[in-house]
């Protein structure tokens, strides 16, 4: 590998770790993204003084894959399309697809493999209806939820 430095984003972003999974929400495009465990182990050792050998001894060492590079390079490629890293890592010519790389570690290791999941945030219209704050004071005309006087940690009417 390369010894290029990524850098995780953190300006315009809001981050919650909850059930071994990381919510990435950005605020520039209102998006959410799910990383599973593996993806967002790579995307937090993204600081800007790991190189890519370095990530992928840290990956090779967490998950015992015999694929550290290609994992790399699969988060790697995920992150930056959802434009989650603030510096990308230099690009090698050739990486592999993730059902190449599934094929290659085998169906012990799928539960392992960087996945991240996104979804555009409602308009403000349907986040109103489906009982999204960014304040109590947004529950109080929400009588449709659980609470209408908490904004929880989840940025939900509710307790």
């Amino acid at each position: 590998m390369k010894q290029s430095k990524p850098v995780a984003r953190t300006s315009g972003i809001v981050v919650l770790d909850a059930d071994g999974e990381t919510l990435v929400y950005d605020l520039n495009v209102s998006e959410a993204h799910c990383l599973n465990e593996a993806a967002a182990f790579v995307w937090k050792a993204c600081d800007g003084h790991n190189s890519l050998d370095d990530i992928g001894r840290l990956v090779k060492g967490r998950y015992q894959t015999s694929e550290p590079e290609e994992f790399v390079w699969l988060a790697l490629d995920q992150l930056s399309e959802r434009k989650l890293l603030a510096v990308d890592a230099d690009r090698k010519p050739r990486h592999t697809s993730r059902r190449e790389m599934l094929k290659r570690v085998g169906i012990a290791s799928v539960a392992a493999v960087p996945v991240i999941a996104s979804i555009v945030a409602p308009s403000s219209a349907y986040a109103s209806a489906s009982c999204a704050c960014v304040n109590p004071g947004a529950c109080l005309t929400q009588t449709q939820c659980p609470s209408q006087v908490n904004c929880n940690a989840s940025g939900i009417c509710a307790p």
